[in-house]
C-alpha cells in the first residue's frame, strides 16, 4: 500500500513575530541656583507639553531633589528635547541643564 500525501496534510507553523519596542530614555532636568522656577515651568509646558499642574510638580521635584524627570522618549526624541531645553536656556541666559538616561 502506498501512502499519498495530500497538499492539505502539510502543517504550516505559525511564525511569531515579536515587536521590539525602542529603548526609552528619560530626559532629566537638573537643578541650579540661577534658573527661575517660572522658566522651568515654561520649558516643561512648551517643550514637554505638560499641563500647568504637572509642570509645577516636576519643577518642585527639580527644586527639592536636584533633578526631575521631564519625560520618557525614544533616543532621538529625548536627544532633541534635551537639546531644545539647552538652547532655550542659553537664549534666556539660564544655566538649566537636561541630561538623558536610559529608562
Amino acid at each position: 500500500m502506498s501512502e499519498q500525501s495530500n497538499p492539505g496534510d502539510a502543517v504550516k507553523e505559525r511564525v511569531d513575530t515579536k515587536k521590539q519596542h525602542p529603548t526609552l530614555f528619560k530626559v532629566v532636568l537638573l537643578n541650579d541656583d540661577y534658573t527661575t522656577m517660572d522658566f522651568v515651568i515654561q520649558v516643561l509646558e512648551s517643550v514637554f507639553q505638560k499641563s500647568p499642574a504637572e509642570a509645577y510638580r516636576i519643577m518642585m521635584q527639580v527644586h527639592q531633589n536636584g533633578r526631575g524627570i521631564a519625560g520618557v522618549y525614544p533616543w532621538e526624541l529625548a536627544e532633541t528635547k534635551a537639546d531644545t531645553v539647552r538652547s532655550l536656556a542659553t537664549e534666556a541666559g539660564f544655566p538649566l541643564r537636561a541630561t538623558i538616561e536610559e529608562a
